[in-house]
């Protein structure tokens, strides 16, 4: 689930497994004999909701990586192209030097 806030929901006799979210948010929500398997919804995502009769098994512990806001596909492409420009004089050289000494003793060298 990745950016969903739910809001006065009632979830009755439900089962969350495998729930991996990114920025999700219960507000004012009960839950009544429901249970959590491996998810990664901890207590600060249930905002003033109410837990009864509940179950939490295997948590998901450890750092959760969470790249819903920080990262964009613009910043990622970026970063990339700056990695090939800083590569361009490196490759201009190589090829000046192969005209220059010829590709089988630039293989050699």
């Amino acid at each position: 689930m990745k950016s969903v806030t739910f809001e006065d929901s009632l979830f009755e006799d439900c089962y969350f497994e495998d729930i991996t979210s990114s920025n999700t948010f219960f507000k004012n929500c009960t839950f009544i004999s429901t249970v959590f398997y491996n998810t990664d919804l901890f207590e600060y995502k249930f905002i003033n909701s109410r837990v009864l009769n509940s179950t939490f098994l295997h948590n998901k512990e450890g750092c959760q990586l969470d790249f819903s806001d920080d990262n964009n596909a613009y910043m990622i492409y970026f970063v990339s192209f700056l990695g090939t420009l800083a590569v361009l004089p490196g490759n201009i050289v190589s090829a000046l030097l192969m005209d220059k000494i010829g590709r089988l003793r630039m293989l050699g060298g």
